[in-house]
């Protein structure tokens, strides 16, 4: 609890300081957000996630809930708005038949069928935020999965699954992109939604269930993802990472280039297209709806899904300028 109280008191002096020193220089509100976008904040978050107190997080247990507060109490701290009237989170359940190592599921079809025969059901959350926009009709999304894989008891040595990299590294990126936005004391011209999905390790559970149910979903113009931002995939280029994106929307790579030069980021990017974004992360129900994607990782890497996926093997540096470079993006996303 000590540690907790301390992590939320450095974010708090952290955020005050940056906001202060803007205002005397007079700078502009994107360099405002930039400037409160740091690593101090970046290992707070990232060291309590993947600790072992947290046992890897999975999603429908315990230790996957004890995640969740964590990050409904720093989103208060930060005073965010909740998306939704009853709260940060968003609760929904997913069903699987009874045999352990079965998928789960959040279609209510097969959610029916599963109910007719010995089920399992596991409770989870999305965590979720927002800043209104001047615009109600048009939306934007930014979302990290935060569940990982648990533990096992019969592995051999180290049993925990932390996930340093998968996924502790993309909801540090949506937290700071948050007190970013709101830093900079400027309404966007449209709605912002932070989320932060459970299940994902499961099957992209948490953001199935929100496309699924989002009443303002036709709303959504696009989707920005991050799901593994924090390690080196070739080490003789350690500020590489990957922009992944449509061809259509080329926009997303001139605005890369133009803000890595005009704010002197530390970064060594590769541009990556494709037409279909249906595999791999949390964009798939977003791509199916028909918004327009961009997603941010550092590729593979040895210790994906491993218990050997832990803070000590992070990229720190890295981790904060692709989550400076994401702010940036997201504010033309926003306002452009």
């Amino acid at each position: 609890m000590k540690r907790f109280l301390v992590i939320v008191l450095c974010l708090v002096a952290t955020m005050s300081v940056a906001t202060v020193e803007a205002k005397k220089k007079k700078i502009t509100p994107e360099q405002t957000g930039v400037a409160t976008i740091n690593r101090a904040t970046a290992e707070a978050h990232v060291e309590f996630l993947a600790s072992d107190a947290l046992m890897g997080r999975e999603s429908g247990t315990e230790h996957g809930r004890i995640a969740g507060e964590y990050l409904i109490s720093v989103l208060k701290q930060m005073g965010a708005t909740p998306l939704f009237d009853g709260g940060f989170a968003q609760p929904f359940e997913a069903y699987s038949v009874e045999r352990k190592n079965a998928g789960f599921t959040v279609w209510p079809d097969k959610i029916e069928e599963i109910k007719k025969k010995p089920h399992r059901i596991a409770p989870m959350r999305n965590i979720i935020a927002k800043i209104d926009g001047k615009n109600p009709d048009e939306v934007v999304v930014v979302g990290a999965h935060y569940d990982h894989l648990g533990y096992d008891p019969m592995l051999v040595g180290d049993k925990i699954f932390n996930g340093a990299d998968d996924n502790a590294s993309g909801v540090q990126a949506v937290l700071q992109i948050l007190r970013a936005f709101i830093a900079t004391g400027v309404q966007p011209e449209r709605t912002v939604v932070f989320a932060l999905w459970d299940g994902e390790e499961r099957g992209l559970l948490g953001s199935t269930y929100f496309v699924n149910n989002f009443a303002d979903m036709k709303k959504v113009k696009g989707y920005m993802n991050f799901d593994m931002i924090g390690r080196n995939n070739m080490e003789h280029r350690p500020k590489h990472f990957n922009l992944m994106f449509m061809p259509q929307d080329s926009i997303y790579k001139e605005w890369l280039l133009s803000d890595i030069e005009k704010h002197v980021l530390q970064l060594d990017p590769d541009f990556k297209t494709s037409e279909d974004f249906s595999g791999g992360s949390d964009q798939v129900p977003f791509y199916k709806a028909g918004a327009s994607i961009v997603w941010y990782q550092t590729g593979a890497q040895p210790d994906f899904h491993m218990p050997t996926d832990e803070c000590n093997r992070v990229n720190w540096d890295k981790m904060v300028e692709i989550t400076k470079a994401a702010f940036l993006c997201l504010w033309k996303m926003a306002n452009n």
